[in-house]
């Protein structure tokens, strides 16, 4: 079947995704409170468009860790109460896996550092246990989730004088220890699948020890050093060109941010200077458009910072965006399916957490992605095409392992490095190609390989996830 007979397809479906924000451009707003106050909480968004929330401090001093958890819903702006984890903690990593739970892990009670593992379930709301880490880890940086499906843990070894990392298998569900890492700081996974650890231990000349883990040897290896700060309290963007944008400060002295960008290619940070506000403890986010949105951070005295900016890589430069509502830090922002950002709890008015969130409106919102069905409403049999013959891979002709598919999509940033990632029947593919759809512009298109060890079956289910945002799921036949 040729290209050009799914088009209309495609038209039906993408009218219903691509909107426009009817709030101003640029600008925050406040949404519903959570149903309680937290910091050092993880946000994760969830295929179906909502936030899970979980775990962090009640209040500083004396120490309240929660064991609580809530599901923030953009369609009704508010939160509602969802099953609690086994334990409390703070300082541990939540990842979205390919099959669409959560993998939450390590972390630390009021009393000890923690071992346990848990898995969140959106189907049922609970949170049932999984296994246990092989060693405590103690603040736990963003987990990767790698291309193969397993997810990459790095932090501090219980006591936190050295870093460990481990790996996460979610067929077999066991962890095991992988490498011997230099530090323990923000981990992020690279264009490449490579994953950066960076800022996590002093170098003795003061820099930021960096590594990057290779997940095909199991192994990490130096690559250059940040200049600028050696911990882990500052923020790290993975940018659409590949780079690696590090913005942070080493104390609350109210001070600009220094800035570094990794460059992958060449092993190297390069020095931006720094931002225009201080940003301890505060969250970076990679918007649509390609900018970077970091806000807020610890104020002297520790309350939470009010500023907010943008980082356009076009020009290597920072602006001030309007301040958000309510000065926080040790708060999470995450990119929603509309193209909002959610901005939630953290530090106020130490040492007491806020209840609050606000929404951040960038100028040009950009939804997520989306995939095409044959019945033109997103739902059931997908336009997705067996890519030697361009027959539908359906019930009828039903792809199989190891054979090249493809299909459209929508939003990816044009010209970008990040590959979007692909689950059938909850297994990642590997991904062969993605960009512009060859003929017909504003649309992107994806070629991808079916994996193996996947159920067959007439409607095998697909979703994609590019920068974090999940798209519709749709099915097709495998055998």
């Amino acid at each position: 079947m040729k290209l050009g007979c799914f088009l209309p397809l495609f038209l039906a479906v993408a009218g219903r995704g691509l909107f426009l924000n009817a709030q101003p451009g640029g600008t925050f707003t406040a949404t519903g409170n959570m149903t309680t106050p937290r910091a050092d909480h993880t946000a994760t968004l969830l295929p179906n468009g909502k936030v899970l929330i979980a775990g962090g401090v009640q209040q500083a001093f004396p120490s309240t860790v929660l064991a609580s958890a809530e599901l923030y819903d953009p369609a009704t702006g508010s939160f509602t109460p969802t099953g609690d984890m086994s334990s409390p903690r703070e300082g541990h990593s939540a990842v979205l896996l390919a099959d669409g739970r959560v993998l939450i892990a390590g972390g630390r009670s009021a009393t000890q550092n923690l071992v346990s593992v848990e898995l969140y379930d959106p189907s049922t709301g609970t949170f049932s246990p999984a296994g246990v880490l092989q060693a405590p880890i103690w603040q736990l940086q963003i987990a990767a989730l790698l291309s193969d499906g397993r997810v990459l843990l790095t932090g501090c070894a219980v006591p936190c004088n050295s870093a460990i990392a481990e790996l996460y298998d979610p067929v077999a569900g066991t962890f095991s220890q992988t490498g011997v890492p230099s530090a323990a700081g923000a981990t992020t996974l690279l264009a490449d699948g490579r994953v950066l650890v960076a800022g996590g231990g002093c170098a003795p000349d003061g820099s930021g020890a960096a590594q990057v883990f290779d997940p095909g040897t199991g192994t990490f290896r130096d690559t250059g050093r940040l200049p600028n700060a050696c911990d882990d309290i500052n923020t790290a963007t993975l940018l659409m060109n590949g780079e690696v944008l590090f913005v942070g400060n080493e104390e609350n002295d109210g001070t600009p941010a220094g800035a570094e960008l990794y460059n992958p290619a060449a092993g190297a940070f390069t020095t931006l200077g720094h931002a225009l506000g201080s940003h301890e403890f505060a969250t970076g986010t990679l918007l649509p458009d390609g900018t970077a949105l970091i806000t807020g951070g610890q104020l002297p005295g520790g309350n939470g910072e009010v500023i907010s900016e943008l980082y356009a890589p076009v020009n290597g430069s920072f602006s001030l965006t309007p301040n958000m509502i309510v000065g926080r830090h040790a708060h999470t922002a995450t990119l929603l399916p509309d193209g909002t950002v959610l901005i939630a709890g953290g530090f106020g008015l130490w040492p007491s957490p806020t209840p609050s969130t606000e929404l951040y409106h960038p100028a040009v919102p950009v939804p997520g992605p989306l995939l095409f069905s044959l019945s033109g409403d997103g739902q059931g049999q997908a336009a997705i095409w067996h890519a030697s013959t361009g027959q539908i891979a359906s019930a009828d002709t039903p792809a199989v392992s190891g054979e090249a598919l493809s299909m459209y999509t929508t939003s990816l940033f044009e010209g970008g490095l990040i590959p979007p990632q692909v689950a059938i029947g909850g297994t990642l593919a590997e991904i062969l190609y993605f960009g512009d759809a060859p003929g017909f512009p504003g649309y992107n298109q994806v070629n991808f390989r079916v994996p193996g060890a996947i159920v067959p079956g007439p409607a095998v289910s697909v979703r994609l996830t590019y920068i974090g945002r999940s798209s519709n799921s749709v099915t097709i036949g495998l055998q």
